[in-house]
């Protein structure tokens, strides 16, 4: 299958908003223990899973519980910890939810 930017520009789907993209609008995540660590040079280690660099596409995959399906790992007794993601970002704990209408 031919991507419709074209054959040399690989495509990925973001975890949060299911849509695709080509793999440079996207950032790699890769899990490090319970930890999700934002690879933006895309050289880290590891099963990677991809998302917009927009703090919807991070609630919604929150949302939706999308880390071990996309890991392929359990996280363990506390979760996943996306603070490192959450700061890469800008979204802070008191950040109110994006309004889904804009």
């Amino acid at each position: 299958m031919v991507a419709e930017d074209g054959p040399d520009r690989p495509t990925r789907t973001c975890v949060g908003c299911r849509s695709r993209a080509v793999q440079s609008d996207l950032v790699r995540m890769v899990a490090e223990g319970t930890a999700v660590i934002p690879d933006v040079r895309g050289r880290r280690p590891g099963r990677g899973a991809y998302l917009h660099d927009d703090r919807r596409c991070l609630e919604a995959a929150e949302r939706r519980r999308v880390w071990s399906r996309a890991f392929r790992r359990g996280p363990g007794d506390g979760g996943w910890d996306v603070s490192r993601v959450e700061a890469l970002f800008g979204v802070t704990p008191h950040d109110p939810p994006a309004d889904p209408s804009r």
